[in-house]
């Protein structure tokens, strides 16, 4: 009985109303929530209006997963939120969503929106989309049916749409609507039903994955910046690595990644690629800091070593050949992926540091240790040997040079090569007496 009961709530229509799911079926408690959403949906229910628990969070509970956040959508307009809730400010400009916040946690309460299109371009994205609208309209504008399921804190049931619970059992990315329509509306979306996939570990349903290959073209006229903060997002998921395979194998990369074609033909590059977000993976899931630009130096290190040398086979001077081959790579690559200067700066900073180990005699490694990027670059090194790029001699000498006191340091130092000089001192310039200032 009990699981012909569960197979009926789960039969969901696609075109019939909203099914409302009990907590004997999705599992879910009050208690489940954070503190900080659980206020917000109280007050703004005790205020007269809608609110539930939307999206990923949701989604999560379900999976058995503690979310990182949690979001709600409600029927009170964002002036009302903000007079609501004391510690609580409002973005946006167009649209404008408030930020509640509980201490260390802010909650993202955005009024529900009809999805009304007031224009597109001529591909069909949407470029403003800012009318608020119905708890339905709100439901059937989100993207993906496990991302449009809404929990109710005041009797813990599941408000669910579009089947989104059904798909979830099933492991299906399934897009809400027609899958050409959406993805033009929004060519973001086929990113995301990739990283979905991959961090939840499911398959994109067929007729959502069936135009997506067709359709990549269409992230090219979405604007750097957006592209970016999806990437980061992908990059930082804990599954980097399965990700960003599965956008190569869907053709999604072109307009994102332009240099991973060649970075993946390239045997050195794709394992040293592979053990940069291997590791990233690793960091992100046991929860530990993980520094974007040292993964985007990373995927993009080998294209910099190629142009590199290439400029060095013509006689170039090694370091303004390394600053012009890190130049012409980022910016070839910036114009598909608008990576900020705080990073592109550090990135910098950890290239150029790389010749700068195979220098093992008189100052330099002292000189080396003192580097505000050293760490990273020395972490970057370790991925070289690893991948098999350079030997693992060479990270092993500095892993042990940085550890051990001054005089086994002096004793480690290596003589310089033939034709090595050691870098000039610098001589300070005797000021002119025109150029002393007169004793007071």
């Amino acid at each position: 009985m009990i699981k012909k009961f569960i197979r009926k709530v789960l039969r969901f229509g696609r075109k019939a109303g909203p099914k409302i799911i009990p907590k004997s079926v999705h599992g879910i408690s009050r208690e489940q929530l954070s503190s900080g959403s659980l206020r917000v949906c109280d007050t703004l229910q005790q205020a007269g209006y809608e609110a539930y628990v939307v999206g990923g969070a949701v989604r999560d509970l379900i999976l058995g997963v503690r979310p990182k956040d949690f979001d709600v959508a409600t029927s009170a307009p964002p002036e009302t939120v903000h007079k609501l809730f004391r510690r609580s400010r409002l973005i946006g400009r167009r649209f404008k969503i408030a930020h509640v916040m509980f201490g260390g946690e802010t909650v993202e309460v955005s009024t529900f929106r009809s999805g009304d299109a007031e224009d597109k371009d001529e591909h069909g994205r949407v470029l403003r989309d800012n009318a608020y609208g119905t708890r339905e309209q709100d439901a059937a504008r989100r993207d993906f049916t496990t991302n449009a399921l809404y929990y109710d804190a005041s009797n813990e049931t599941i408000i669910d749409f579009h089947g989104g619970l059904a798909d979830l059992r099933a492991k299906s990315v399934r897009i809400i609507g027609n899958p050409l329509e959406r993805f033009r509306e929004d060519p973001v979306r086929m990113l995301r039903a990739v990283r979905f996939a991959s961090k939840l570990g499911f398959q994109i349903e067929n007729s959502t994955r069936a135009p997506i290959r067709s359709l990549g073209k269409l992230i090219e006229n979405v604007p750097p910046a957006r592209i970016f903060d999806e990437m980061l997002k992908l990059l930082l998921s804990g599954h980097a690595h399965t990700t960003l395979h599965r956008l190569h194998t869907e053709g999604l990369h072109h307009g994102v990644l332009p240099l991973l074609d060649v970075i993946l033909e390239q045997p050195l590059g794709t394992r040293f690629v592979n053990l940069a977000l291997k590791d990233t993976d690793r960091r992100a899931l046991e929860g530990k800091p993980v520094s974007p630009a040292f993964l985007f130096a990373a995927l993009f290190w080998h294209e910099v070593l190629a142009a590199w040398r290439a400029a060095c086979a013509k006689d170039a001077h090694p370091v303004p050949a390394l600053h012009q081959a890190m130049d012409e790579v980022l910016e070839a690559q910036t114009e598909k992926l608008a990576i900020p200067r705080r990073y592109t700066a550090i990135m910098k900073e950890i290239w150029e540091v790389q010749p700068r180990f195979e220098q093992r005699s008189g100052r330099r490694p002292f000189a080396l240790l003192t580097q505000e990027r050293f760490r990273a670059g020395y972490d970057f090194l370790r991925l070289r040997a690893q991948s098999g790029e350079v030997p693992m001699e060479l990270a092993d000498w500095w892993e042990r040079f940085q550890s051990v006191p001054h005089a086994e340091q002096t004793e480690m130092l290596i003589a310089p090569q033939p034709g090595e000089r050691a870098p000039k001192r610098r001589r300070r310039r005797r000021k002119s007496s025109a150029e002393t200032p007169a004793e007071q």
